[in-house]
């Protein structure tokens, strides 16, 4: 159930105060909680709301930063690719990624031992490695133009990265956490060796005081807004703001394969299947100024992907296909490169605090990728201990995100099982429940064993069984919240559709973000 803020005459209070719902403060707050901290997490807006829903949704090393000598970072990604498959095999899925081949851009032989370090820095054990495709023959080469004869075939994996930010709050609330979205950090002070801090209900206005031990700033974009509402304290790192945008049109190729698109100013873009019968492409980089909230997807950037992906397309697409689009703001660490596709995705922390406890230690993160929450979140621990309660051993990397504990870690046993024992669901909801909920999806069932049971039909698949679901189990409030983070089921459903959901809930519908 989602947690209520507490009346203001019960101050709040909590080994570890956590500001930013994203994935890095979703993870921390999960990791802290297992090891028996008291933590509380509050998000100014919903969970995953800003960059961690807006990302290219993959699990995976980073191919592209073996050029930029990325290694360290290649390779703990690749690592951690295979702990997240384990655990959460109904949410994480492996992919294959067709390079066409370019020597105009890059030789055969750098691309094959690209590859080859791509293939075996990481310890790879459960993904395919990697082949040659001779695209005048293989299905792959269908939607490419004759001028590409060969491709290479690499393994990486895809997530659906707003819902993993969900099951680590989840996770994190189930093992003790206090999860407030919508609830604004405002500023926070210190004496006695505790933070005293202020947090604002943004559907009230009521103001709640915390005390914590110790702060952790994983606010992403505002990391450097929310240093503004601290006393003056050294932070000798600095944000670079890269905004990042997407385009989802019809899907125009047959198969599951993925394509990664070189160009010619040596950048790539992703081509990936996208909510069954859409393919997403993305991702651009632009240095970003403003309010990261107000990150919208520009024509100038519509019309450079379709650009890329028109430089191999037999058939191009044109911005009038495009059916919707996102953009989101990266948080990267300022390692002063001229080129934003350059610059570090590695996370760095700024640590303050006295072993005294005066200040008492604010922790802030810079920087960092979906893929590589999970380690943050052990190193960000591993720095606040001198200053917390002892905490258990480190945990996560052998533990099941919620859902994620299906018998042997095989989904398409899960879902085959799913549908013998629910022969009424139709198959696009069921493979849905499958992917979104894993072996939570009797939780979201209950007692219904038909259709008509799951109550009010939607469209696009979601029921009034789901949407109850997802308010008192999932923090979900708005439209929004349902149709494009909790799921993706706005993108099939008509505008009329949507908006009965949003009078249903009794509220306006907003555009999707």
């Amino acid at each position: 159930m989602n947690t209520p803020l507490p009346p203001s005459t019960q101050p709040l209070s909590a080994d570890l105060l956590v500001i930013g719902g994203g994935i890095n403060g979703a993870g921390i707050a999960r990791d802290a909680a297992g090891r028996g901290l008291s933590v509380l997490l509050c998000e100014q807006g919903d969970l995953g709301e800003g960059t961690s829903s807006r990302s290219s949704k993959l699990i995976h090393g980073g191919l592209r930063y073996l050029e930029h000598g990325e290694f360290r970072l290649v390779r703990e990604a690749l690592i951690e690719r295979e702990v997240l498959l384990a655990n959460a095999p109904h949410l994480i899925r492996p992919m294959r990624f067709v390079m066409p081949q370019d020597a105009r851009l890059r030789s055969a032989r750098l691309v094959r031992l690209g590859l080859w370090l791509y293939d075996h820095l990481g310890g790879r054990e459960r993904l395919p490695g990697t082949r040659r495709i001779d695209l005048r023959q293989a299905p792959e080469g269908q939607p490419l133009k004759d001028v590409y004869e060969q491709a290479f075939e690499y393994s990486d994996c895809w997530v659906d990265d707003a819902r993993l930010v969900l099951l680590n709050a989840l996770d994190a609330q189930a093992r003790g956490a206090t999860i407030l979205t919508r609830t604004a950090f405002v500023g926070a002070s210190h004496t006695a060796g505790r933070w005293q801090a202020q947090l604002r209900d943004a559907t009230s206005g009521a103001l709640r005081h915390v005390t914590a031990r110790a702060l952790v700033n994983a606010a992403g974009p505002w990391v450097e807004q929310v240093l503004q509402g601290l006393p003056q304290l050294p932070q000798p790192l600095s944000l670079r703001l890269v905004k990042g945008s997407h385009i989802v049109v019809p899907k125009f190729w047959a198969g599951p394969q993925a394509y990664l698109l070189q160009h010619t100013d040596r950048r790539v873009v992703f081509m990936t299947p996208y909510e069954g019968a859409y393919a997403l492409i993305g991702t651009t980089e632009m240095p970003y100024e403003g309010d990261a909230a107000a990150a919208q997807i520009s024509e100038a950037e519509i019309g450079y992907l379709c650009e890329v992906v028109n430089r191999y397309l037999r058939q191009p697409i044109q911005p009038s296909d495009v059916v919707h689009a996102f953009a989101g703001v990266r948080p990267l660490y300022d390692d002063h490169r001229d080129n934003p596709s350059a610059v570090t995705r590695d996370y760095f922390f700024a640590l303050s605090g006295s072993s005294t406890g005066e200040p008492p230690p604010l922790l802030s993160i810079y920087g960092g990728k979906i893929t590589t929450f999970r380690q943050l979140a052990e190193h960000a621990l591993q720095k606040l201990a001198p200053f917390l309660p002892p905490m258990r051993a480190a945990w996560t990397a052998v533990a099941a995100l919620p859902g994620g504990d299906l018998p042997g870690g095989d989904f398409d046993a899960a879902l085959q099982a799913w549908c013998h024992e629910q022969p009424w669901m139709p198959p696009a909801m069921a493979e849905r429940w499958l992917h979104n909920y894993g072996t939570r999806a009797r939780l979201v069932l209950g007692e219904a064993r038909s259709l008509t049971e799951l109550g009010r039909d939607f469209g696009g698949t979601l029921t009034e069984r789901e949407v109850t679901y997802l308010r008192q189990h999932e923090w979900a409030q708005s439209a929004e919240d349902i149709l494009w983070r909790r799921s993706k089921c706005g993108l099939h459903m008509s505008a009329a559709q949507r908006q009965q959901l949003a009078d249903w809930l009794g509220e306006p519908l907003s555009p999707p973000r």
